[in-house]
């Protein structure tokens, strides 16, 4: 392994600190060990595989009772400092983590991942194992331009799999630009008080949810394309979710779901095509705000856990703003279990008049332009179109 080590002020506001450049060898870990805090490492572009080893995760993600002991398998580990670990493309430069908990972060507050693939995890054998291709514990960890694929190793005992990115506790995460495909579990899972900022991902092609945020989780998704789950965005228990402006098309069941005490801002979304319900509100304590979205097309599975129409209802429906919606072609119908909403509060029931098959920007003579809140506005400051083009998060043309 050839290793070297320039000293150098890093560009962008990051401290000073050690460039190391793994040109050849595959001993990871090693490197990771003999670099300090505040470090950069450069990977060339091969793959570097992990020599995964057993592990007592002495919490629990997702059972009720937290303090309960996990067996489980680690891949690499970054902890008790802040690295950059940055590929040369992420194409060309491969992890392959071999592990449940492939690539591993706690204590590590400032560390940034960037220009890679993530790939090749192992599911552990217990159920409530929370498996992913990216842990992140007590951390402050900023993942950007990766390729979080193909950890899609699952087991005969348990029907859970590997997540693409999993933040517990104490966890802040920002995942930016990536694309996370063709694992066995969720996209982005967050437990325990974790908070997650998601923007700019494609998070396709797994099971579970796309985005799920469970417990006292908190997490804003802007401008993601979610698809090929068996739900797309999730709240759960006590859990606070932004999602504005992401497109959230082909999955199973449901497209955009919130549960127990969860509170969802759903703005400016196009759900399109999910295969029983778009949206629903699943509980009779979950409240928030349904603003500016369309909801068309959905329904097209057999009915499996929801009705299969636009809007859903199974809670308190006092509990929700309902304003500025496009609802329109749905299945079995637009809404289910309360009134139709067509002609109150903006809501309609109109094509929305997409530019074209798999392009959500609206014609010129879209009822969507302009036709949102009027509290809500464009990045120029018109009213807010409705949709994935409208507000101040819009998808950028």
């Amino acid at each position: 392994m050839t290793l070297v080590a320039i000293l150098l002020l890093c560009v962008g506001g990051v401290a000073p600190g050690v460039t190391l450049t793994v040109e050849r060898g595959s001993n990871l870990q090693s490197v990771i060990d003999f670099a300090s805090d505040g470090d950069t490492i450069i990977l060339a572009a091969k793959t570097f595989e992990a020599f995964p080893t057993a592990f007592i995760d002495p919490l629990c993600g997702n059972c009720q009772e937290a303090q309960t002991p996990i067996q489980a398998s680690i891949g690499f580990v970054v902890k008790d400092k802040a690295l950059v670990i940055r590929g040369k493309s992420r194409s060309e430069t491969r992890l392959v983590t071999k592990a449940g908990y492939g690539l591993y972060f706690e204590n590590s507050v400032g560390s940034v991942v960037k220009n890679l693939t993530i790939t090749g995890g192992r599911r552990d054998s217990l159920e409530m194992a929370s498996d992913a291709a990216v842990f992140v514990r007590n951390s402050r960890v900023a993942i950007e331009e990766c390729d979080i694929v193909n950890n899609d190793h699952v087991v005969d005992a348990t029907p859970v799999g590997i997540a693409g990115v999993v933040g517990r506790e104490g966890a802040q995460i920002s995942v930016t630009g990536c694309t996370i495909a063709n694992n066995s579990w969720d996209g982005v899972a967050l437990y325990r008080g974790a908070s997650a900022t998601i923007t700019d991902c494609v998070i396709k092609d797994g099971r579970g949810a796309g985005i799920g945020v469970t417990w006292d989780a908190t997490c804003v998704a802007y401008r993601n394309e979610i698809s090929g789950y068996w739900k797309g965005i999730g709240a759960f228990e006590s859990a606070w979710v932004i999602a504005r402006n992401n497109l959230v098309h082909e999955n199973l069941g449901w497209g955009i779901i919130a549960t127990g005490q969860a509170y969802m801002d759903i703005t400016n979304n196009v759900v399109y095509r999910n295969g029983n319900c778009g949206i629903a509100p699943f509980s009779t304590e979950c409240r928030g705000r349904i603003v500016n979205n369309i909801v068309v097309g959905n329904g097209w599975k057999e009915q499996w856990i929801c009705p299969c129409v636009g809007v859903a209802n199974y809670g308190d429906w006092a509990k929700w703003e309902f304003r500025h919606n496009i609802v329109w072609e749905n299945v079995e119908g637009n809404y289910w279990d309360i009134r139709d909403q067509t002609g109150l509060a903006g809501n309609i029931s109109e094509d929305p008049l997409f530019v074209g098959d798999g392009n959500f920007d609206l014609m010129a003579d879209s009822p969507g332009l302009h036709g949102g809140d009027s509290a809500i506005y464009n990045p120029d400051g018109s009213v807010s179109h409705i949709g994935l083009y409208g507000g101040p998060q819009a998808v950028r043309k």
